[in-house]
């Protein structure tokens, strides 16, 4: 968790920044005070949201770091205590194969249960749940800003592409059962 001093600080600077971009944003919406043109105007204007959706995206990526950090934690600590385990039931260095081949079968039965223990536990459950959140989120904010970058140039945005290309697709199906029922009938017609 973060401490009250940094929280204060992460304030401040979300405050200064949307502080600057309230500037920015009232300077573009007077064309005598900003004289950018064209798409440099549109992103301008448009400035305040990227500035907001950066804002969002760092306090998620705190929040994705310190779940990340834990994940890795919980996946040492299993593999150290682990380890630990196969030491002291094969404490001797195996000479031959079938020792090899014991030695194996230990690491793998005790990997296997420390790890399906682990996986099966509510603690990591919760937090690589949280984890995968928070990056659907900061995927969120990021398209997000492509989007508002794209309106800013007049260019599509990725939903309207995804949806011209599946009227394309459907489209092409349509042109292939016309072409498929146009031979049947040519066949028929050539049959006669």
């Amino acid at each position: 968790m973060q401490t009250e001093s940094s929280k204060e600080i992460n304030d401040y600077y979300k405050h200064l920044s949307l502080f600057w971009t309230d500037i920015i944003h009232l300077m573009s919406s007077k064309p005598q005070a900003l004289t950018s043109i064209g798409p440099m105007r549109a992103f301008a204007a448009n400035s305040k949201k990227i500035s907001t959706e950066l804002i969002e995206i760092n306090e998620d990526l705190l929040e994705f770091n310190q779940h990340l950090t834990e994940y890795y934690k919980q996946l040492s600590n299993t593999w150290s205590i682990a380890q630990k385990k196969v030491n002291m039931k094969a404490p001797e260095i195996p000479q031959d194969i079938e020792q090899i081949e014991s030695f194996k079968r230990i690491w793998i039965d005790i990997f296997d249960n420390d790890f399906t223990e682990l996986f099966d536990s509510e603690k990591f459950g919760e937090n690589y749940g949280k984890l995968v959140s928070k990056e659907l989120e900061l995927t969120k904010h990021w398209n997000n800003i492509v989007n508002v970058i794209l309106q800013s140039v007049n260019l599509p945005s990725k939903e309207e592409i995804d949806e011209v290309y599946k009227e394309i697709h459907s489209l092409k199906k349509r042109v292939g059962k016309l072409e498929l029922e146009l031979k049947k009938t040519k066949r028929i017609q050539n049959a006669k």
